[in-house]
């Protein structure tokens, strides 16, 4: 074996597979590389004995044997260890139960040898917990690597694995893949499983997945996720004989795809992001793509409102299901938890049905779209990664905020600039990735640009629903084209 940061996932399960290093190796090797990045990143919250495979070894062996791996702190439980979701309620709640996703890691060979940082119940574009302090960016550390995968995005660009878990509700994904110049894949509603505790995330709207340095990792993840269980709400179409890895073999064809960077949440992309996307408009049409301007094909102003709805309520959810599970009182709670959770309990069931009912009217539009054009293409942020503590919010606004949950006027808060203040914070700088969430439609980000200061900043592509190979065949060309691999952050 080189160095072990020479090597994706697959390579180094390659080199298991064939003697060259052990196991054993290479977890000294992640360990490692652990101990000298993490006091400048601050990316892993918890680091665990790995757990073992419970079922025998397929005949082919375990996909990813041997292969260090890091766990997102949110959902992605481990029985008998702390899933703390961000939260200071939870850091010493164990979980009950292996999820789906973990133990399919885990069965596929990885490693899983701790926990990445995540904002409190992932409510946030930005990773800076209370309870643990902000993740910083490996390419520049006084700015974020994004969020909420912010932890994982960080330390698969810092070189301590080469591929991380991940999940996706708002962009989760896509926003710290984008920060920290990775490739991140949001799949199609249904693809990846989400229990046995529970049959799906926020209504469908979320979905888990990894963050990594090449495609292939990505695809070959999605290989070991991907498929439904005896408690999954759906079946899913879109799974390609062979697999997804397979996919990467074949040329995606001659695509005709749409291009905007138009945005009701942020009227001004910055220059940075529109240079990111006609960078790769300019890529594409070299390749033989047709790349055409477009509106936005959906009312964005109105899939916001439908998004922040829906988050309201799941975080009121999410702060009971913490204090029943913690005994923990509101003062456990970050403010602005607080207060999107008492905007969760001031929502009426009409105005919830309602945003959920708006989800179909978004599906509709991007059909639509995708009947003439076979990928929508924009930047994946509107911004580079903001600096540490830019999205704090401000201090009369945080006073505001204190004296209305002191006076429990969950009722009034839905009235006052407050509710406008936390959509610019949450959804400002990421306008782009929510409409595959809400839709249910795949989406990648891909690494294609850097600004002059050196931050990446990716592109989004998002495919209609079922064209996760589709998307992942187009990604492979992309880095055969415009190779990220030999770019690594300073640190």
């Amino acid at each position: 074996m080189s160095s072990y940061r020479d090597h994706d996932a697959v390579g180094l399960a390659g080199l298991v597979r064939t003697g060259q290093t052990t196991p054993e190796e290479l977890l000294t090797e992640a360990r490692k590389r652990a101990a000298e990045v993490e006091p400048h990143i601050n990316a892993i919250v918890r680091m665990i004995d790995p757990p073992s495979p419970h079922a025998d070894a397929p005949a082919g062996g375990r996909p990813f044997e041997g292969v260090p791996f890091l766990v997102k702190d949110l959902h992605q439980d481990i029985a008998g260890v702390p899933t703390s979701s961000g939260s200071r309620a939870l850091k010493d709640v164990p979980a009950a139960e292996t999820s789906t996703v973990a133990e399919r890691f885990v069965e596929a060979g990885l490693v899983v040898f701790g926990r990445t940082s995540s904002p409190e119940f992932g409510a946030k574009g930005v990773t800076e917990p209370h309870a643990f302090g902000a993740t910083r960016n490996p390419w520049d550390l006084d700015h974020t690597p994004g969020g909420s995968s912010g932890g994982s995005a960080a330390a698969v660009a810092a070189g301590v694995v080469p591929a991380a878990a991940a999940s996706d509700g708002g962009g989760s994904i896509r926003i710290p893949a984008s920060a920290c110049g990775l490739f991140g894949l949001k799949s199609s509603r249904g693809l990846v499983p989400h229990g046995p505790a529970h049959g799906e995330s926020m209504g469908g709207i979320a979905t888990d997945g990894v963050v990594s340095r090449s495609v292939r990792d990505s695809a070959a993840l999605l290989d070991v996720l991907a498929g439904p269980t005896d408690v999954s709400p759906y079946l899913p179409g879109g799974l390609p004989d062979g697999g997804f890895a397979a996919q990467l073999e074949r040329e995606p064809g001659r695509l005709r795809i749409g291009l905007t960077s138009d945005s009701a949440v942020n009227a001004d992309p910055h220059p940075e992001a529109r240079a990111a996307v006609r960078r790769a408009a300019d890529l594409l049409s070299d390749l033989g793509h047709e790349v055409v301007e477009v509106a936005m094909p959906v009312d964005d102003a109105r899939l916001a409102q439908d998004f922040l709805t829906a988050w309201f309520v799941h975080a009121a959810v999410s702060v009971q299901e913490a204090r029943e599970a913690s005994g923990a009182g509101e003062s456990a709670f970050e403010p602005d938890t607080r207060v999107m959770a008492a905007l969760g309990r001031a929502t009426s069931a009409v105005d919830y049905v309602r945003a959920v009912d708006g989800r179909h009217a978004h599906v509709r539009r991007l059909a639509a779209f995708h009947a003439t054009y076979d990928l929508l293409l924009t930047p994946t942020t509107a911004t580079p990664p903001p600096r540490i503590g830019a999205l704090d919010v401000p201090g009369p606004v945080a006073l505001a905020q204190k004296l209305l949950l002191t006076a429990r006027a969950s009722g009034v808060l839905r009235f006052t600039p407050i509710v406008e203040q936390m959509i610019h914070e949450n959804l400002g700088w990421v306008p782009y990735t929510q409409i595959a969430n809400l839709t249910g439609r795949p989406a990648m980000s891909v690494p294609l640009h850097w600004t002059p200061e050196g931050l990446p900043m990716g592109v989004q592509l998002v495919g209609a629903l079922g064209s996760d190979a589709l998307l992942l065949r187009l990604a492979a060309q992309l880095e055969r084209a415009a190779p990220w691999w030999d770019r690594r952050p300073p640190l």
